[in-house]
């Protein structure tokens, strides 16, 4: 049974069916999903929730497909970690890391999204699945039409990490490198969309892709117990992710498996490219597109397409934006590591990174409950940290050489027999 109406604009409401299109005709505004509300609250319980397999699809009936799934039987529903370590080392009460770090199969968030994307354009007779990307995007792309079977291309800046590469070019797919910046792709990829009539995840399959992200939202609800966290810091690239988690939250209100949502969201970006940040901190709605210098490349997008609905969810929210610098990115990442053992991508150190601002600025209260969300693996960007957190120290396989270094390095250990310590 299908729960999608169609499609509406986000600006004048017009309607439109259930096709490949993600601009309104008659105002230019974007396109986004438009549900059967009534339909879901009769049909969805927290306890039909519940008996189902943990994964993405346990939330059908909010998102956008009418028949069966093509993927992401595995994807979604990554731990909810209560950081009881960070919150020590950041002074606050209840803290959660949304971890989609270890997301399946390529360990981003955006195996949600293409999830979706991917089901949706094979319901439409799509042969040929394609985007334009900063690197998480490709991975999830490539391995997921791989895995059903689908031809795709992959657009991405000629000089984008390459372990994110290797990481696109495993799956067999077809890797286009373009000398520029994500902006000058993804306008690319909106001709070549036009011309040979693919199936591109964030273009003319956007308003159906978008949606998958609300299962990182329905799935904190869920895991605190159902119910909504005060506060929620997002990572911004093209800002589409923070506007969905908001409208997670905000339609299990309105179906009635939470009775109240008061969450506060922040905005996280890199201080090389903060377009939707700025606007924000200026009081306007005008986001000025910005060239990117960060080493946070999977938030490298200086024109984000959803900028400003995603400053919009901070102010209706009363919530917040912020930016920190690649030095405190680096630092984040850093303490996230040593404190919880997580290893976050540089989207990762940017979120923890404001989120310890925000705290420090007095913004976000130490006394009510956190999530930071986590949205990749930094497997993935490991080039950021090159010479930035020491190296090895490397001796003979002599005992003794291994005892001076210890000496040396100011350390006491009482070593007994019968008793090692």
């Amino acid at each position: 049974m299908s729960y999608v109406k169609g499609l509406k604009c986000r600006e004048c409401g017009k309607g439109y069916p259930k096709e490949a299109l993600h601009v309104c005709e008659l105002c230019f505004g974007p396109l986004e999903v438009d549900y059967n509300y009534e339909k879901i609250k009769k049909d969805v319980t927290r306890e039909t929730i519940a008996k189902r397999p943990p994964n993405m699809w346990r939330y059908k009936e909010l998102l956008p497909i009418d028949g069966e799934p093509a993927v992401g039987f595995d994807t979604g529903f990554t731990p909810l970690v209560r950081a009881r370590n960070l919150e020590k080392a950041l002074g606050v009460k209840e803290l959660y890391l949304k971890n989609d770090a270890v997301n399946h199969p390529t360990l981003s968030f955006k195996d949600r999204v293409v999830a979706v994307a991917i089901s949706k354009a094979r319901e439409f007779g799509f042969k040929v699945i394609a985007c334009a990307s900063t690197g998480n995007l490709a991975n999830s792309v490539a391995a997921n039409a791989a895995a059903c079977g689908m031809e795709s291309y992959v657009f991405i800046p000629s000089d984008l990490e390459q372990t994110k590469i290797i990481a696109t070019l495993v799956y067999g797919t077809n890797v286009i490198g373009i000398k520029g910046n994500y902006d000058e792709v993804n306008r690319l990829c909106s001709e070549i969309s036009g011309k040979y009539g693919w199936a591109f995840v964030n273009i003319n399959i956007r308003p159906y892709y978008a949606e998958g992200s609300k299962a990182f939202g329905y799935e904190i609800v869920e895991q605190l117990g159902w119910k909504a966290p005060k506060h929620i810091i997002v990572p911004m690239a093209g800002g589409s992710l923070i506007t969905k988690i908001w409208k997670a939250f905000n339609e299990f209100q309105k179906i009635g498996l939470i009775d109240k949502m008061d969450t506060k969201v922040y905005g996280a970006q890199a201080t090389g490219c903060a377009p939707i940040v700025t606007a924000v901190k200026e009081g306007t709605e005008l986001i000025r597109p910005v060239k990117p210098k960060t080493i946070a490349k999977s938030l490298a997008i200086g024109n984000p397409a959803d900028g400003y609905y995603s400053a919009k969810v901070m102010r209706d929210s009363n919530g917040w934006g912020e930016d920190v610098s690649d030095e405190e990115i680096i630092d984040a990442m850093k303490l996230l590591a040593e404190t919880e053992g997580i290893f976050a991508e540089t989207a990762g150190g940017v979120t923890l990174g404001v989120t310890k601002k925000l705290i420090e600025q007095g913004r976000i209260p130490k006394n009510e409950s956190i999530v930071v969300s986590i949205t990749g693996n930094g497997l993935k960007t490991q080039e950021a940290l090159q010479d930035k957190i020491g190296a090895p120290r490397i001796i003979n396989a002599r005992l003794s050489d291994f005892d001076e270094l210890v000496a040396k390095e100011g350390k006491v250990y009482a070593v007994k027999a019968g008793n090692r310590q």
